[in-house]
């Protein structure tokens, strides 16, 4: 493993010697405009792993992309090359249905500290909600970012990370009411405590999100790629182009099917991901919105 490779991946080319801010928000915001969220490797047969050299042997040489334990966990690695002084914790994922918190923890974030100062730094939320630089662990404090207004509230123990959006728009009116728009102007993202997590405490659950039948990650095939202006994704066969307008504070939505022989290519154009598997792309009903 080797932190210029990871560096040249994502197109970083200034000094990384010096851990400040300013070099984070900037490998932050390069890592999520090259580097996909995708859950991919489970729909070609492949097993999702928290082994760092197989992580990093996918993401930075394979030019693939990966979901939060892939990517994360590798950030938390570049943090530690770079110097930085991190702390890797366990989040519970919001489900929208139930009103409440998933469990377990299901994503992994890094907290990151700076002159005193912690961030939170979170490189692989994928489509609407991602994270383009770390957030102040402020309570209540505004921090607008092109996605939205992000917003950290603490209640003494625990942290929750929530987002104000813009309304989605949808330029294809056949597709005004499809189950990926995401209607809720306000969202809660995830919980979490300040516990330091390692790898292994995510292993149960990371098995159960890739093997179970009612896993949102086993009912969708998900790729999305941050953008300089919004975000692209491929969810099963939709293919949807998102572009932010927050002069008109509105989010424009190009939504459109894709066929199986068409796959590879956009794939390959609109994601740089080439897949060595046979892919099974796959969109059922599940819990998961743009």
């Amino acid at each position: 493993m080797d932190l210029r490779g990871y560096l040249n991946r994502i197109g970083f080319t200034g000094p990384y010697d010096k851990p400040d801010l300013d070099t984070l928000r900037t490998i932050h915001k390069l890592h999520v405009m090259t580097i996909p969220f995708e859950n991919l490797s489970i729909h070609c047969g492949e097993k999702n792993t928290t082994d760092l050299n197989i992580i990093y042997d996918k993401i930075v040489k394979s030019n693939r992309g990966g979901w939060c334990c892939e990517n994360n966990l590798l950030f938390s690695w570049v943090l530690k090359e770079m110097g930085y002084k991190y702390t890797t914790l366990g989040s519970k994922v919001f489900n929208k249905f139930q009103n409440d918190f998933y469990p377990v923890d299901s994503h992994l974030i890094n907290m990151v500290e700076i002159d005193g100062k912690p961030y939170i730094t979170d490189v692989s939320y994928g489509v609407s909600c991602q994270l383009w630089y770390p957030l102040e662990m402020i309570s209540g404090k505004d921090q607008p970012q092109p996605p939205g207004v992000f917003r950290l509230l603490n209640d003494g123990m625990t942290w929750v990370l929530e987002k104000t959006s813009r309304k989605q728009v949808v330029k294809d009116k056949a597709y005004a009411h499809s189950s990926l728009i995401d209607r809720r102007l306000t969202k809660k993202m995830y919980c979490f405590p300040l516990t330091p997590r390692d790898k292994e405490h995510f292993v149960e659950t990371l098995d159960c999100l890739q093997t179970s039948p009612d896993s949102r990650f086993v009912l969708k095939s998900i790729c999305s790629l941050q953008t300089p202006n919004g975000f692209r994704a491929l969810i099963g066969w939709t293919y949807s182009e998102i572009t932010y307008n927050p002069e008109e504070d509105c989010d424009m939505v190009d939504m459109k099917e894709i066929l199986d022989c068409e796959i590879e290519a956009v794939l390959k154009e609109k994601f740089n991901v080439m897949l060595v598997n046979k892919f099974t792309p796959k969109n059922k009903k599940a819990n998961y919105c743009m």
